[in-house]
C-alpha cells in the first residue's frame, strides 16, 4: 500500500488554507494558516523538517473583494448570554 507523502518545509503550499504542523523535536503551534504558493515554514530552532497536513481549505481572501471585511456585527448582550 502506497504511503502519502505529507509536505514539509520548504515545500510550496498548495492551496490556502489551515494546516496542522507535525514536528517532534520541539513544541509548535498545532494549527497554522497558510497561503497558496508560500513556502511551509521552518521551525524556528532547527533545521528538522517540520510536517503539514490540510485541516481544512480556504477561500484565497486576499484576492478577491467579497471576502474582505470592512465592519464586524456586534452581538447584543442578551443574545450573548443566551448562547453562552
Amino acid at each position: 500500500m502506497p504511503t502519502t507523502k505529507f509536505p514539509e518545509t520548504g515545500d510550496t503550499v498548495p492551496e490556502t488554507g489551515i494546516y496542522r504542523a507535525v514536528h517532534v523535536h520541539h513544541k509548535l503551534p498545532k494549527e497554522v494558516a497558510l497561503l497558496k504558493d508560500e513556502h511551509f515554514p521552518r521551525c524556528q530552532k532547527c533545521n528538522k523538517p517540520v510536517l503539514f497536513d490540510l485541516i481544512h481549505a480556504a477561500a484565497d481572501i486576499f484576492g478577491h473583494h467579497i471576502f474582505r471585511i470592512y465592519e464586524l456585527p456586534v452581538i447584543e448582550e442578551a443574545k450573548a448570554e443566551k448562547a453562552g
